[in-house]
């Protein structure tokens, strides 16, 4: 025979699993802000941003001149014969100097 003690708790076991199991499945009801022309095809602009990108004034494509793509490139080679300039010199000296002018030539 069960006890008032254990109907307590198999009501409360209950009871939150039927929230659980209930809020679950509002959760897929959940408005997500968004307005579908297909599924998976739900890009919205912002406000105040144009409904097409290309051409506009946010267009990034006519900013992609090679010689600044290439920048980074470069700076990241710059910045790899700085730093084995740093580890030779550490290795000869056991001392870590991080100003490359610094180091003797």
């Amino acid at each position: 025979m069960y006890t008032p003690l254990s109907l307590n708790r198999l009501a409360v076991i209950g009871g939150t699993a039927s929230i659980l199991l209930l809020g679950m499945s509002f959760g897929a009801f959940a408005y997500d802000g968004q307005n579908c022309k297909e599924p998976g095809v739900c890009w919205e602009p912002q406000p105040g941003m144009p409904e097409q990108l290309a051409g506009s004034k946010y267009d990034v494509r006519p900013l992609e001149d090679p010689k600044e793509v290439a920048k980074q490139g470069d700076s990241e080679r710059a910045m790899d014969e700085r730093n084995q300039q740093r580890v030779e010199n550490f290795k000869k000296t056991g001392k870590f100097e991080y100003d490359v002018d610094q180091l003797p030539k």
